[in-house]
C-alpha cells in the first residue's frame, strides 16, 4: 500500500523539521516546500492527502496560496492545517478566512499532531 502524501510548506526549522519526522513515523511520505507560491502547482500535480503549511515568516504569500488551492477546483478539496507561533487572533483569523482547515499553535501542534490529522482528515 501507498503511504499517504503530505505537502509541508515551511522556512522554520523548528517546527518543521520536526514535523517532518513525527508525519513520516506516522506513515506519511512528506514532501516540503519552501515556496508559498508553488503550493498549488505541487498540490494539482501531488495530489496529497493533506497540506501543512507555516504561516511564518511569509503570512501573506501563505494565506493567497490557500485561498488559491480552495479556488482551485482541482486542490479545494485537500485539508490544510495551518500553523504559527503566534496565538494572535487576527493571525488566525486570516488563515481561516483564506480557507485552512485548523490553524495551530507550535506548541500544540507536535503534541496533538494526531488529533489535528483525524480533525481535519475528518468527511464531512
Amino acid at each position: 500500500m501507498t503511504q499517504p502524501l503530505t505537502l509541508l510548506l515551511f522556512e522554520r526549522l523548528l517546527p518543521g523539521g520536526q514535523l517532518v519526522n513525527r508525519m513520516e513515523d506516522l506513515g506519511y511520505r512528506v514532501q516540503t516546500i519552501a515556496d508559498p507560491a508553488t503550493v498549488v502547482e505541487q498540490a494539482e500535480h501531488e495530489t496529497p492527502m493533506l497540506i501543512m503549511a507555516d504561516l511564518e515568516p511569509k503570512f501573506q504569500q501563505t494565506c493567497e496560496a490557500i485561498t488559491r488551492l480552495k479556488k482551485n477546483e482541482a486542490t479545494a478539496h485537500i485539508p490544510v492545517i495551518a500553523f504559527a507561533s503566534s496565538s494572535d487572533p487576527a493571525l488566525q483569523n486570516a488563515a481561516l478566512n483564506a480557507g485552512a482547515t485548523l490553524v495551530v499553535n507550535d506548541a500544540a501542534i507536535l503534541q496533538y499532531l494526531q488529533n489535528f490529522l483525524d480533525q481535519a482528515l475528518q468527511i464531512p
